[in-house]
């Protein structure tokens, strides 16, 4: 027997650490494998969450849709409904039937809300009918002329609230006009302001640059141009008595062209946005990318391709008592602040990107009616109805000038729309004593007395070339003024110079609301209550079409200022629409 023990030498523990390890490894392995599959599970299950949100989002999206189109047609039906009947009733005490289509069929409306309190001023206006335009009274804005049909005369620029809403967002004229004054400033072309502008030395007036009118006319029979100022009855005509080639209609809209002279564009509806509330003002910004349109307290701003809203503005801290209308809005010149007025008597300057107000600039004592930036963003002018227009620094948001109407002969001096030139130098304003008055930026100094128009002055923009002012009033009138031609103060040049009004614009049937210019000079488009949109040419004084494509008041037009053909309205019926007007090619 050996004496030797032969049992083997590695150690056993090490073999027990082996396998652990291997057991370990195993369970980590299957671990592993189980987590793949948890993680597989959950993405399928994600996935399948996307799909039924998006499948929603699609339903509800087609749910709208069909709404949309609901309301569409039942609004035809309902226009044809009432053009039928109005041309039965006509049939049947045996009048001829009006000129209409189904597009500018009128609906009853209910009567409109009383005036509120902070509209002290502007106090009677709407609270009747009958009564003309062009009449001048002795007391402010009693009666409305009515409007055009045999119905009661809706608000203007109003939309229906329910009859315990209260307070109205639009001024009188002296004569109980109503209307919205909004700062509609021309759109300009690259900025001029370095070139220094020299006194006009003309000894009447002189027709404005013959740039050339965009496209070519389509071949129409030659008819002699007129060359009066005026519409040529062209209005009056029956929209199914103009040719085809002259006339474009949407479903909801027709623009008809004159048949007079040749055609020049064509017009289109690109998008259509609805509000709760009247759509007070309309305003696209420098880069022509987005439009503001004021409402009822709020702001929308919209993009002008998609027409999605980008946002909304609207000062949380004010009282939710009672209307608040944002009566004008204006982009800054780099498109990065807006500044709106409202019947509370305060400018608010608002940091669109940050959604909030930056500054507040209080001084008037009536409502905020017109705003309008300097091309160069140092100033903002402002006109309200305590018959001032003031000017405020942008740097500091100090008041550097109160413009005051102070004469004792004019009764209703409100300050109804504001407009400063393309060089930044001067400032004109509109007003409900009929008067434009242009003052000098720099000095705050009255240059100018326009005058001419009968009634109220409701809107005015500068052309682009700086030297030609547009104004439009409830006068049913546009007028063209030459600066530096009349016999006030400023513009020292040539003092036997003879009547500044180079021309006189008629064809609306009703208050002229709201006017611009398109950003190369060669359109004038003006806004009316009769609800049409009138584009003219300045050269001629002809209406190139109207376009009815509201049912109720145009109270706001404003053109894209950045090359691009559009323009956009905002109306009593609660609704901006953004147009195009494209050149016809050859």
């Amino acid at each position: 027997m050996s004496v030797y023990n032969h049992r083997p030498m590695v150690p056993a523990a090490q073999s027990r650490i082996v396998e652990l390890l291997e057991a370990i490894r195993a369970e980590f392995d299957q671990l592993s494998q189980d987590a793949m599959i948890c993680k597989s599970q959950r993405d399928d299950l994600e996935h399948k969450i996307n799909g039924q949100i998006q499948e929603m989002n699609a339903f509800q999206q087609n749910l709208f849709d069909m709404e949309r189109t609901q309301k569409t047609v039942k609004q035809q039906y309902e226009e044809e409904i009432a053009r039928l009947r109005q041309q039965l009733e006509q049939a049947r005490s045996g009048h001829a039937p009006l000129a209409s289509s189904a597009h500018s069929a009128q609906h009853p409306q209910p009567p409109p809300p009383n005036i509120g309190p902070q509209s002290n001023l502007f106090g009677g206006i709407m609270n009747a009918s009958g009564g003309g335009s062009g009449a001048s009274t002795s007391q402010p804005g009693l009666v409305a002329p009515p409007q055009m049909s045999d119905q009661p005369p809706p608000p203007h620029g109003g939309h229906y609230p329910p009859p315990q809403s209260q307070g109205y967002p639009y001024p009188p004229s002296r004569s109980g006009g109503p209307g919205t004054p909004n700062s509609q400033a021309a759109p300009l072309p690259t900025d001029q302001g370095s070139s220094k502008r020299k006194p006009v030395a003309q000894t009447g007036p002189a027709p404005l640059p013959t740039a050339p009118t965009p496209g070519r006319p389509v071949s129409t029979p030659k008819q002699p141009i007129p060359a009066a100022s005026t519409g040529g009855g062209f209005t009056d005509l029956d929209p199914d008595n103009v040719p085809s080639n002259m006339k474009t209609e949407g479903s909801d809209w027709l623009a008809v062209f004159n048949p007079k002279i040749p055609r020049y564009m064509k017009v289109d509806l690109v998008h259509t946005m609805d509000h709760t509330s009247v759509v007070c003002c309309v305003k696209f910004s420098p880069d022509g990318r987005y439009l503001a349109a004021g409402c009822n307290r709020q702001t929308h701003i919209y993009d002008v391709t998609t027409s999605t809203r980008m946002c909304v503005l609207q000062d949380e801290s004010v009282s939710k008592d009672g209307d608040l209308y944002i009566r004008s809005v204006c982009f800054s010149p780099d498109g990065k602040f807006l500044a709106t007025g409202a019947e509370d008597k305060q400018i608010r300057i608002w940091d669109i990107s940050k959604r909030r107000i930056r500054n507040v600039l209080t001084g008037h004592e009536q409502d905020i009616y017109s705003l309008d930036f300097s091309r160069d963003g140092r100033i903002i002018v402002s006109g309200s109805g305590d018959r001032t227009a003031r000017i405020w620094s942008m740097a500091d948001a100090t008041c550097l000038h109160i413009l005051r109407i102070n004469e004792n002969d004019q009764k209703d001096p409100g300050v109804t729309s504001v407009a400063i030139s393309p060089d930044s130098r001067y400032v004109a304003a509109g007003s409900l004593d009929k008067i434009v008055r242009v003052w000098d930026v720099q000095t705050g100094h009255l240059l100018e007395r326009l005058e001419g128009h009968k009634d109220s002055v409701y809107s005015v923009a500068f052309m682009p070339d700086g030297k030609t002012i547009v104004s439009g009033s409830l006068d049913k009138t546009l007028k063209l003024w030459q600066l530096g031609v009349s016999e006030g103060r400023g513009f020292s040049a040539d003092r036997d110079r003879k009547n500044p009004c180079k021309q006189t614009l008629t064809g609306h049937k009703d208050f002229v609301l709201s006017v611009a210019c398109t950003a190369d000079g060669n359109w004038v488009v003006s806004g009316s209550k009769d609800r049409a949109v009138q584009f003219w040419d300045p050269r001629t004084g002809n209406i190139q079409f109207v376009l009815r494509g509201h049912r109720n008041s145009v109270i706001s037009v404003a053109t894209s200022p950045a090359g691009r053909h559009l323009f956009a309205t905002g109306s009593g019926d609660n609704r901006a629409r953004i147009w195009s007007y494209e050149p016809i090619g050859p």
